[in-house]
């Protein structure tokens, strides 16, 4: 928990530091981006005045021609010459209406004097721009044109502009940037936006809305085009970087559940090797005695002790003997046969019943059809035997159990019900780990004994089917036929 807390306030500083050097950029970015529409808006009113100064020039031009064609006293035509050869910047085609070619020219781009496509290019557009002026006697007509400088001044301001727009969308800031028009829902360039959402128009609106929440959009008026709006919002970097604790916060959980994971494995591999030194030790040590018993048994035999007394005494012996046979075979592959599972569970509860209290009722219901499964018999027997006395035990001696056998959807069922003191249901699952108890006595070894012998052993499950306090509880066995 220190790891995390001090993880996600360490990255909040930085990236609230980097925040707040971002916001410092856009503020910057979006106020020179004000400037320069401004500076753009000025150069605008510029560039139309000497727009406006280069019409009347070709105005001028095209009123001096006239004056030549038709000349009063009254004029001065000496001024008017002295004007037409002053003209630098209006471009002139004089045409010849007898030979039906162009007989002169004047203020022709650099290179474009003897360009015949040029020029015929240019004549169709003077034609049908301003009215020829014709002198009959000579059989020329003028045609003119608006200035070079109109027409550059034109392109200048349209390459100031698209500069504008560019230099606004591709920003210094590096933030997401969309301009918009007037109408807020037409997007006319974006940048620092990922192109699968840029060619989609839906996700351009979404990241449009997402942008108003963020920030109020900076308003610009571009010549020509009207009101403008700029969208931005949080840079890539910076959203990376608030994701990255919960990244490393993701990596860190993923390696210590590895780490758990390989704890884990290795704690169970332990814990088996302690189960299974333990079991063959335990074998081990009951061999002896059980050994000296039987030949003891014999002896008593030979020296005419009552036969109910040996009969008895001989069939503890022969249990005795199943329960070394079971432990000594925890930690090897136990050797699994066919076994009909109403036999079994018979055999248990027959010899169970007479060696509990009288006051324990205990009944067993077995249902036909119940297919054989594949089990070890001495080792199943226990667990049998396990899970009747836990229950004999959790009724304290008096009570009712019944075991039933059943089958159904291709699975084996064995329940066993006692009206003991029940389990609540938040150690359903628990009461099957090593140490779990509710006797005074007892090392809480039963039941985990028991899964592992139905679970390791014989690939089947058990759990708590039901069980309530003071009502008594079911555990069920699922086995694979």
């Amino acid at each position: 928990m220190v790891i995390v807390v001090i993880t996600l306030w360490y990255s909040n500083h930085i990236a609230e530091g980097m925040r707040a050097e971002e916001v410092k950029k856009v503020n910057l970015w979006s106020e020179a981006i004000t400037r320069r529409a401004e500076l753009v808006n000025f150069t605008e009113q510029l560039f139309e005045r000497l727009r406006d100064e280069e019409r009347k020039k070709a105005d001028l031009l095209g009123r001096s021609y006239n004056i030549l064609q038709d000349p009063t006293d009254q004029n001065d035509l000496t001024f008017v010459t002295d004007f037409l050869w002053s003209n630098t910047t209006v471009p002139i085609l004089i045409y010849d209406t007898r030979s039906g070619t162009i007989v002169n020219s004047a203020n022709l781009p650099e290179g474009k004097e003897n360009d015949k496509a040029y020029i015929d290019s240019l004549f169709a557009v003077m034609k049908a721009k301003y009215p020829p002026i014709t002198f009959e006697e000579v059989g020329h007509e003028v045609y003119y044109n608006d200035s070079y400088i109109f027409s550059e001044l034109q392109h200048t301001m349209d390459d100031l502009i698209n500069s504008f727009i560019d230099e606004t969308v591709i920003n210094a800031a590096s933030v997401p940037v969309i301009l918009t028009d007037s109408t807020r829902t037409r997007v006319i360039k974006s940048g620092n936006i990922d192109s699968t959402i840029r060619d989609d128009e839906k996700l351009m609106l979404d990241m449009l809305d997402r942008m108003k929440k963020q920030n109020e959009p900076l308003q610009v008026t571009l010549p020509g085009q009207g009101l403008h709006y700029i969208y931005f919002e949080e840079s890539e970097v910076l959203k990376q970087l608030r994701m990255f604790p919960v990244f490393q916060l993701i990596l860190i959980g993923v390696f210590l559940l590895i780490a758990y994971l390989i704890f884990s494995t290795f704690r169970k591999a332990e814990q088996n090797q302690v189960w299974v030194g333990m079991a063959k030790e335990t074998a081990h040590q009951l061999g002896t005695p059980l050994s000296s018993l039987m030949a003891w048994s014999a002896i008593l035999e030979g020296q005419g002790v009552d036969p109910k007394t040996l009969t008895e005494l001989n069939k503890d012996l022969e249990r005795l003997s199943v329960i070394t046979d079971r432990f000594s075979k925890i930690g090897s592959q136990a050797e699994l046969t066919r076994e009909d599972i109403n036999d079994i569970c018979t055999q248990a509860i027959d010899y169970l019943r007479s060696r509990v209290s009288s006051r324990v009722k205990i009944d067993i219901s077995t249902s036909e059809g119940v297919p054989s499964v594949l089990l070890n018999k001495p080792l199943f027997g226990w667990v049998l035997e396990n899970l009747v006395k836990n229950a004999v035990d959790a009724m304290e001696g008096e009570g009712n159990l019944i075991l039933e056998t059943s089958s159904e959807n291709d699975r084996v069922y064995i329940d066993i019900t006692d009206s003991g003191k029940g389990i609540p249901r938040n150690r359903w699952k628990t009461v099957f780990q090593p140490g779990f108890t509710t006797k005074k006595r007892g090392w809480g070894l039963g039941l985990s004994l028991v899964k592992r012998i139905v679970e390791n052993y014989h690939h089947g499950r058990i759990f708590v089917k039901w069980s309530e306090p003071g009502k008594g509880t079911t555990f069920r066995i699922e086995l694979k036929p």
